[in-house]
């Protein structure tokens, strides 16, 4: 087999794996394991950008003491149906479970609830989050602000993050599962590109002056360097293409986590010391629950969920469509797919897990 050739690693393996290097850095096994289930689960649903790839981001944090690998989640503050919880600097994973546990449990006894976690790291994919209310019965929201990437409408400077959007509903049939980021790309479309030595469309991305750019190296480095420029806003440039409705659900994100936390926001967000150095991330999260229970009859508001996807699939369809997909539905099925014939990596991601097993001396099978 060509050493470029994808690899296909059964999930388990894959899991397993994951759990033990972040278990020789001294995460627990109980946070190793929920880490390692959103980073899998990023994979199994093409979430790429956000899987087992970032291990060793996760694990280069660790060790630089930008996360702190034994910090636990804990409650500052609550109510009825709120509480503001602080991550102590740990991995965001286990915290953004707690927090959504949190808004859970909340919900079950007063219909809605609410948990905002300051003081962060990265924490996967947000649908990873608002999944957890199906099981529930449950609409679940997940929110999080992230690194500064994103220019706002007539501005240059990169200070929002693309800051994702995810709601998962319940319905008789599959449920609808949104998880969105709020920038017209992710930064590793640019990545990509470059690498390829191909230039982006001149929607994407803004250069330092804060004009449109076809060169992607030349985005990245000036975002590395901080010089100015940075992704663009759902919509694209200026307010013609409702660039402004982007730069407007980013900056609601960003008040919704890191303003109501009292955590990072905007530039406040992975912050670096005046030699350049990274400090702590200061990342924020919130999730919301809401018991729909509390609003009406259960199975007849799963029926209509139901309904409402149908007559949407079942629609008038585009000349050149095949099919209308409703939030998730891609997703669930390779999701699906990957489950049964094991998580597709690419060759480089297998060969950064192998020298990080190496490196901390556990052993890989795949």
């Amino acid at each position: 087999m060509s050493t470029l050739a994808p690899v296909r690693v059964a999930n388990d393996v894959l899991s397993g794996f994951c759990a033990q290097i972040l278990q020789t850095l001294n995460v627990s096994l109980e946070n190793a394991n929920l880490t390692t289930a959103v980073l899998v689960k990023a994979d199994l649903r093409g979430v790429y950008s956000h899987g087992v790839g970032r291990m060793r981001r996760y694990v280069s944090g660790i060790q630089a003491g930008t996360i702190l690998p034994q910090a636990e989640a804990t409650v500052v503050k609550e109510t009825a149906c709120t509480a503001l919880l602080d991550a102590g600097g740990g991995l965001g994973q286990p915290a953004g479970w707690s927090g959504m546990t949190s808004a859970l449990m909340k919900a079950k006894t007063h219909g809605i609830g609410i948990a905002t976690v300051a003081n962060s790291n990265h924490f996967g994919i947000a649908g990873y989050y608002s999944m957890m209310a199906l099981q529930w019965d449950m609409i679940g929201l997940a929110f999080t602000n992230s690194a500064p990437l994103l220019v706002p409408t007539f501005g240059r400077d990169a200070l929002l993050g693309t800051n994702p959007i995810s709601m998962a509903v319940p319905s008789a049939a599959a449920p609808f599962v949104l998880d969105m980021a709020t920038a017209i790309v992710p930064r590793g479309k640019l990545e990509v590109a470059a690498r390829e030595g191909k230039p982006i469309p001149p929607g994407w991305a803004t250069d330092e002056n804060g004009l449109p750019t076809t060169d992607p190296l030349r985005v990245i480095q000036n975002l590395n360097q901080r010089l100015g420029g940075g992704l663009l806003p759902l919509g694209g440039v200026g307010e013609e293409m409702g660039g402004h409705k982007g730069y407007g659900l980013a900056a609601m994100v960003d008040i919704l986590t890191g303003v109501l936390s009292g955590s990072g926001y905007l530039g406040k967000v992975y912050p670096q010391s005046p030699d350049g150095k990274p400090l702590p991330a200061n990342v924020a999260h919130t999730f919301m629950a809401i018991n729909v229970a509390m609003f009406r009859d259960l199975m007849e508001f799963k029926a209509d969920m139901a309904d409402f996807m149908q007559i949407l699939r079942q629609s008038a369809k585009a000349a050149d469509a095949s099919r209308i997909y409703l939030a998730g539905e891609k997703e669930a099925e390779l999701e699906n797919e990957q489950l049964t014939h094991g998580i597709k990596l690419t060759a480089k991601v297998v060969e950064d897990l192998r020298q990080l097993g190496q490196e901390l001396g556990v052993g890989c099978s795949f």
